[in-house]
């Protein structure tokens, strides 16, 4: 993914982009937090937050315009050259004492972000493809929160290294800070220059013209909603977002209060250090889900992500010390890059080139809407005295109702990546051939049967879903039974077992792909057992083909295998490596001596490697 031109400089802009922004909001967010207490306090923090999220809903329509009529990387490099011009305009505030004007310019330093969103994560599609939409997202949702990580630390460090006690008013401090504001330019001017280099890789120029009178009438309002609103997965992904950024604000706007008042923590390097974590937090979250998306993009993790999420905020008004508080927000961060990472990748999948800038304008306009709106409320809350406790007890309301969506939407999705993660804790997978399995026809999957996980390491790297024969006696264990009948898996008897390859022909009919392990159980020596016949009772008329497979011996002597080597060691420090073949499609027509030479063959010829 790094090979690709301009990638590098592309990720740099990004950096850069939320480093400046993050150091001036930084600036004015510990100002207010040395001069105001209490309910003042949240108040204005809300207030900066805001600032910052009203642009995104203000030019939701020219925005997205903008991204989808030029190319991503010429938006990208005039919102640098802007981004100039405010920063000197920041710095000017600071040596002069205009608290009000640096304030103000919070606003605009948004707007030039709110331009610049769309032509940002519409360049990801453009420049990386679909190939690598997962690892692209990952890495500039790493950069991202590395650079806001930074942010913070940096210039808090320098803030508090400036600061000193004889700073009684906002103008005092900002002017004590002034030279702050030089770094602000600076990274901007190389902002500037790195994104004049990024290539051109608009490949459909729209033809659209924007006219204000339908702007200010709400006309492209409605219009670009209706275009994101047509595919009903890309909402119901927006919605998902929009909560758990609102989740998010509203948690790092109360904590300053909550961690002052209850915890009596008063110096911003610990307070914003605590938050910074949450930033380590989605580096990490983002790697591994980009990581977990290697396949596919793996949706299932945003449940996991919300579940998390929702108990984290939950707990945090019962905890008190600043350690386990500093454990807990890292861990929602790692979360926070489960939710983020897939749905962003999903969006721009699901996106016409077309409409990709309209799309994640109407992203942002709609996060940026529920953002702006929690904000308000914690405001308002605030104002009349609620306290933090109860805000985080909100909030976590707020994520149950996150999680409703998610496993409504994704539900099979989460337990498969459940089932992914809870094995890579003991297991390594290893796959190879995968490029044999058909996208566009059914396939009859076919291979040995090692352990009681073999449905879950041959499902793991695969997105369509596989419908497995399985004894009807396992099927209707009564723990399992309504996973497996979710998991639409087909249940076999000797009493029914022509109605289950009825059942197994119609799926093929369908195009799906139907699993079947054709020795009828788990190996008990290590070596191939008899392949039954029964597979070749489903009837041939489905566009189709037979794909063998084969599971290396990695997992023998494993709690989950029968076979167990008398040399074999049990090691449980150390994950197992398993191997996983999938040999050339064979005709659907192939017998079952057949398909079990090719195993064999394959067998001796990858256990040899």
């Amino acid at each position: 993914m790094f090979k690709i031109v301009g990638s590098i400089n592309y990720l740099l802009v990004v950096f850069l982009n939320a480093f400046t922004d993050l150091g001036h909001k930084i600036i004015i967010q510990n100002t207010i937090f040395k001069v105001y207490d209490g309910s003042t306090q949240i108040v204005l923090t809300a207030i900066v937050n805001a600032l910052i999220l009203f642009p995104f809903i203000l030019i939701f329509s020219p925005s997205g315009f903008l991204a989808d009529r030029f190319a991503k990387n010429k938006i990208m490099e005039y919102a640098a050259l802007f981004a100039v011009v405010i920063t000197l305009g920041i710095t000017y505030a600071y040596y002069h004492g205009h608290f009000l004007l640096a304030f103000a310019l919070t606003f605009i330093l948004a707007l030039q972000s709110a331009i610049y969103g769309p032509a940002k994560y519409g360049y990801i599609k453009e420049l990386f493809g679909d190939k690598y939409i997962s690892a692209a997202n990952g890495a500039v949702q790493a950069v991202t929160t590395v650079a806001i990580l930074g942010g913070i630390i940096f210039y808090t460090v320098l803030f508090e290294g400036m600061y000193n006690d004889s700073c009684q008013t906002e103008d005092a401090i900002l002017q004590a800070i002034a030279p702050l504001g030089w770094l602000l330019v600076g990274a901007s001017v190389i902002e500037w220059f790195l994104a004049s280099k990024l290539p051109n890789k608009m490949k459909q120029q729209s033809a659209k013209v924007f006219k204000a009178k339908k702007y200010l009438s709400g006309f492209y309002l409605v219009k670009n909603l209706k275009t994101m609103t047509r595919k009903k997965e890309i909402y119901e992904a927006v919605i998902s977002l929009g909560l758990f950024w609102s989740i998010s604000q509203v948690v790092l706007a109360i904590f300053g209060e909550y961690a002052k008042t209850e915890l009596g923590v008063t110096n911003t390097i610990y307070v914003q250090g605590v938050m910074a974590l949450a930033g380590i937090g989605i580096v990490i979250g983002s790697i591994l889900a980009a990581k977990f998306s290697k396949y596919y993009i793996n949706l299932g993790l945003s449940g996991i992500g919300g579940i998390g999420i929702a108990m984290i905020v939950f707990s945090i008004p019962f905890v008190h010390s600043m350690v386990l508080i500093s454990v807990m927000f890292t861990l929602f961060g790692v979360l926070s890059g489960f939710i983020l990472v897939p749905l962003n990748s999903r969006i721009q999948h699901l996106a016409s080139p077309i409409h990709l800038g309209t799309i994640i304008a109407a992203n942002n306009f709609i996060q940026n809407i529920f953002m702006f709106s929690f904000l308000v409320l914690t405001t308002i809350f605030a104002y009349f005295g609620m306290n933090a406790e109860i805000l985080f007890f909100l909030m976590g309301f707020v994520g149950l109702y996150l999680v409703y969506l998610l496993f409504k939407r994704y539900l099979v999705d989460i337990f498969w990546a459940f089932m992914g993660l809870l094995s890579s804790l003991r297991h390594k997978y290893e796959y190879y051939g995968l490029e044999n399995i058909p996208q566009d026809k059914a396939v009859l999957l076919l291979g040995n049967h090692v352990s009681w996980l073999d449905w879950v390491i041959l499902q793991l790297p695969l997105q369509r879903r596989i419908n497995y024969m399985m004894d009807k006696d396992i099927y209707n264990w009564k723990f399992f039974h309504a996973v497996f009948k979710k998991g639409e898996t087909i249940p076999l008897s000797p009493r029914a077992f022509k109605d289950a390859f009825k059942e197994a022909h119609a799926r093929l009919k369908e195009g799906r792909i139907v699993g079947v392990f054709p020795e009828g159980g788990i190996s008990k020596d290590g070596s191939l057992g008899t392949f039954h016949r029964g597979f070749e009772l489903i009837s041939k008329d489905y566009d189709g083909v037979i794909v063998p497979f084969y599971i290396g011996s990695g997992i023998f002597g494993s709690s989950f295998s029968k076979y167990k080597p008398k040399n074999g060691k049990l090691n449980p420090f150390k994950r197992r490596v398993i191997k996983v073949y999938f040999g050339k499609p064979l005709p659907k027509e192939t017998k079952s001596e057949a398909v079990k030479a090719v195993i064999t063959q394959m067998k001796e010829q990858y256990e040899t490697q």
